[in-house]
């Protein structure tokens, strides 16, 4: 049986040179992915762009800001109405109990509300359900979460799989790896290399420097993103978004980062005893605990799916986006 929706007329995959009236949402618009999502979306797909959080900040001229809490259904939908196409980009403090109060209440209201508007739904996903393995990761893999947090995320990607095999609505499930990024990037990556290097100091790598490590360049992320949002024949599947090669090991993209930054590759490992002290003072740092397994192993991401069905997308080299975050920190000092 065909989905209500396929019935319908597909939507044109528009260019740079021809923005349409739909009206795109974006729920959780103030994070990083959101804001480059945002800038992504206004500045190829589409003028009516709706930025909704508790508090949403304007991203471009003419952006619309609804604020709405997202745990309360009924402000979700007043939020969605009216649009064409919704993104669920929101994010939560790394904080277990609060993820598994908040987060999938959060994404039922949204999935609710897409559906009673007939809107399109791009669901903006992490691997932290994945094996921490050294296994190759791609679209298949069976999610083994470990950890509070893998399984809320786990959780959540099986409730939008579920809308998505239902097929009420058009899903499209959008992954990433690990972040590395301009501005307010938050991530193991920034924190202990690129946010140390700004401060002046060593970077640190946790467990092992000599894992490959799967890295995504935020503005990559969201662009893709908003390229699966928009095209058709991508919908009702989930994707791995594009990532540069060849993988780096940690050493590698720490000796890079030191050498772009014009400072001397002093980087040092952080064993399990000095994060295990962390832990003891700092809630943020036992909430990562159940991530560093994965930092034993390399990490292998695979996106040959996505870089097939859209080789012309630019991915950035990891020497491009160290040399991008270098001038954006020059510029504002």
């Amino acid at each position: 049986m065909r989905a209500p929706w396929a019935e319908l007329p597909p939507r044109a995959i528009r260019g740079p040179d021809a923005q349409g009236k739909e009206m795109q949402t974006i729920l959780g618009a103030n994070g990083q992915i959101a804001q480059e999502l945002a800038r992504a979306l206004k500045r190829t797909y589409t003028d009516d762009l709706r930025l909704v959080s508790r508090t949403p900040r304007p991203v471009n001229t003419g952006d619309q800001l609804v604020p709405a809490d997202l745990l309360d259904a009924e402000q979700t939908l007043k939020a969605v109405e009216g649009s064409d196409i919704v993104y669920f980009t929101a994010g939560l403090p790394p904080d277990s109990g609060l993820w598994e109060r908040q987060f999938p209440s959060m994404l039922k209201n949204a999935l609710d509300a897409a559906v009673a508007t007939g809107a399109a739904f791009a669901y903006f996903d992490n691997t932290y359900m994945y094996p921490q393995t050294a296994a190759a990761q791609t679209e298949d893999t069976v999610f083994a979460p470990a950890g509070r947090k893998a399984r809320v995320r786990a959780e959540m990607a099986r409730m939008v799989l579920d809308e998505m095999a239902a097929g009420r609505i058009a899903v499209t499930i959008a992954r990433a790896p690990e972040f590395y990024g301009p501005g307010s990037t938050q991530s193991f990556t920034n924190a202990l290399i690129i946010d140390r290097l700004k401060a002046g100091k060593s970077p640190r790598v946790p467990l092992r420097d000599d894992t490959l490590r799967t890295l995504i360049w935020t503005p990559d992320a969201s662009r893709a993103l908003a390229l699966l949002g928009n095209t058709p024949d991508a919908q009702n599947q989930t994707w791995h978004l594009p990532c540069s090669e060849p993988r780096l090991t940690y050493a590698q993209f720490a000796t890079l980062a030191c050498t772009v930054f014009g400072r001397p590759d002093t980087h040092a490992t952080l064993g399990r005893t000095s994060l295990y002290i962390a832990g003891l003072f700092s809630k943020g740092a036992r909430e990562i605990r159940e991530l560093l397994p994965r930092y034993e192993h390399d990490n292998r991401f695979e996106s040959g799916k996505f870089k097939q069905r859209f080789p012309d997308f630019p991915v950035t080299s990891y020497d491009a986006g160290l040399r991008q975050i270098k001038h954006e920190w020059e510029t504002r000092k």
